[in-house]
């Protein structure tokens, strides 16, 4: 059954610019603490290097890269435990792992996806973008482009891995892979979209404050990371 706490807040850490396997060591422990209710609900905002990440399901079919084109740009390869097939991360493109513990919100997975790509959706239109869904698939998509891959972790009712939002992104590295494994479909961008580069940190700010308004928290608290003993990067 759903269960609803009378006050809920969340954690909002930017950690900046941090390699793919800091960031996932990061998150369970993260995940450990706050399912013994060591800490409050934490959103973290991130951008990544060139990594390719293979979900639980994923066909390694769909990463068609050489190994020219790895080295070219560094990137590393991750099989990971979140779901659906494989996806690209890399600079310009903003990255949330919301570690929140579903049973004080609603325990339904299927809404928790729904409502990440609410925010994203709620994002985008704050640009002027029309974004929607599409049936069977899941993430935001404008026409038949996606801009924002969903893919995630529930344990015990507490949240892992979560969104890729592609802001500046260089959108030639998704060459090297067939995104989702959807060969029909296309990737973008805020800023192809719009016609011109997007202020990062201006966009993290609508993701946070949107997040708050769409999973019905009472505040959150901007907390540096440094000042966090469970932050090594």
């Amino acid at each position: 059954m759903a269960k609803q706490s009378t006050y809920r807040i969340f954690n909002y850490i930017d950690l900046d610019f941090i390699d793919y396997d800091k960031a996932w060591d990061l998150q369970k422990d993260v995940f450990k603490l706050r399912t013994s209710d060591e800490i409050e609900d934490i959103l973290f905002l991130l951008e990544h290097p060139h990594t390719y990440t293979l979900g639980k399901t994923a066909d390694r079919k769909n990463l068609i890269s050489n190994e020219t084109f790895l080295n070219k740009y560094g990137i590393k390869i991750y099989d990971i435990d979140r779901g659906g097939d494989i996806t690209y991360h890399g600079p310009g493109q903003i990255v949330g792992y919301p570690i929140i513990k579903l049973s004080n919100w609603k325990e339904d997975t299927h809404l928790y996806l729904r409502n990440l790509e609410q925010v994203i959706i709620d994002v985008c239109g704050g640009y002027g973008l029309t974004t929607n869904r599409i049936e069977g698939l899941t993430g935001v998509w404008i026409e038949d482009r996606k801009i924002a891959a969903i893919g995630i972790k529930v344990s015990r009712w507490v949240t892992m891995h979560g969104f890729a939002f592609n802001i500046n992104t260089d959108l030639n590295l998704f060459n090297g892979i067939i995104p989702c494994g959807i060969t029909d479909k296309k990737v973008t961008s805020l800023q192809k979209e719009l016609g011109s580069e997007v202020d990062i940190d201006e966009v993290k700010n609508k993701i946070v404050n949107k997040f708050k308004e769409v999973f019905d928290y009472d505040e959150y608290k901007v907390v540096l990371k440094d000042s966090l003993t469970f932050v090594n990067n």
